[in-house]
């Protein structure tokens, strides 16, 4: 590669919201695809999520924008009054944000914007797409208010990508299939960092925590506690991204403070039943590995409720709320015939043909 050819890749600015992990891990494969098709990355987000794609990827550049600072509260039933009282604070970092982008573009030599769904993330100089799964955002019942600021805020960009099937065999159901006609919506299929790998089972039971606090240390407190009783070999990811990786063992329990996508998409393949968070991302990496799961939803989150009770209903996969959890509802996990997806492959170079310009 000559430095001519270096000079004239397209830079790409790819943005993910710092909301748990799940917004980071899924912009993996799209950051290698880039790469893959001659384009530039240029990583910009914060907290865990930059610190995660900053460990993936030590190479490219990394760029922090403002935060939102989303805390979740204690009790579910809080989060929508979290929420509208966090809202002055958001709409202040979303200012920030675009502030902070405008500056960007010009002084990064930007051309072009993936934004997964970071509100302020678009510039009117640049070809920008919003990545989400949520044409239709839950929040009960002010799902209709949602739900139509969402669209107006997605309006503003070129395209928008969602990380699914457009058929009935689908993973989101009624949160990325909704009439939504006034934007070009582009279904991109699943995506996930992992690949599937015929390894013999090393774990009963891989527990994947995530997302904001302090509902992943509730809930982290909780399954520690309720499987010392468990009778059979226990990996436990707490999902807090540090400088380095950590492991201690307590029993039968193997213990990480968080694992590197090769080191965790392994484990996933080793390990017989995974106890997660049901958030969209982790479905779409275990039904592209193909495993069973018990999901326990965020509580207070209606997208996170909503997929649970619906792969319950399909008989994909058993959940229950956090306060519920014990190792009893287990028990039914051969009723449920796991999660899969259809081996569906993107045409990426028709995909980022919105970046090529003239």
């Amino acid at each position: 590669m000559t430095k001519t050819d270096v000079l004239i890749k397209k830079r790409l600015l790819v943005a993910p919201l710092n909301w748990g992990l799940g917004h980071a891990t899924r912009c993996i494969p799209l950051i290698q695809e880039l790469i893959a098709h001659d384009f530039e990355p240029v990583i910009a987000s914060d907290g865990k999520a930059l610190s995660l794609l900053k460990k993936e990827f030590p190479h490219l550049e990394a760029i922090e924008l403002p935060s939102y600072r989303i805390m979740y509260p204690k009790k579910g039933q809080h989060f929508k009054l979290k929420l509208l009282q966090s809202s002055p604070k958001m709409l202040k970092a979303i200012k920030s944000e675009r502030k902070a982008i405008a500056h960007i573009v010009t002084s990064h030599k930007i051309d072009g914007i993936i934004s997964d769904n970071r509100l302020g993330v678009h510039s009117k100089k640049v070809p920008c797409v919003f990545m989400t799964h949520q044409l239709q955002v839950l929040s009960g019942n002010t799902t209709w208010l949602s739900t139509k600021l969402h669209q107006k805020v997605i309006k503003r960009f070129q395209e928008c990508w969602v990380p699914d099937h457009l058929g009935e065999d689908n993973l989101s159901g009624i949160l990325g299939h909704t009439a939504f006609y006034d934007l070009p919506v582009k279904y991109i299929g699943p995506l996930s960092r992992f690949k599937k790998e015929e390894l013999p089972s090393k774990y009963d039971i891989l527990i994947l925590l995530s997302g904001p606090e302090p509902q992943r240390s509730l809930l982290e407190s909780k399954l520690l506690e309720t499987f010392k009783l468990f009778q059979g070999k226990v990996l436990f990811i707490r999902g807090v991204v540090e400088e380095k990786v950590q492991c201690s063992k307590e029993g039968h329990l193997t213990i990480y403070n968080f694992m590197t996508s090769e080191e965790l998409g392994k484990a996933i393949n080793e390990s017989h039943l995974i106890i997660s968070r049901s958030g969209y991302t982790t479905i779409m990496d275990l039904a592209k590995l193909n495993k069973k799961a018990f999901f326990i939803p965020t509580p207070g989150q209606f997208e996170q409720e909503y997929l649970a009770e619906r792969l319950s209903h399909l008989g994909i996969a058993p959940s229950c709320s956090q306060d519920q959890f014990s190792l009893d509802k287990l028990n039914d996990i051969d009723h449920y015939k796991g999660l899969n997806t259809l081996d569906y492959k993107v045409n990426y170079k028709r995909l980022f043909r919105l970046f090529k310009g003239k």
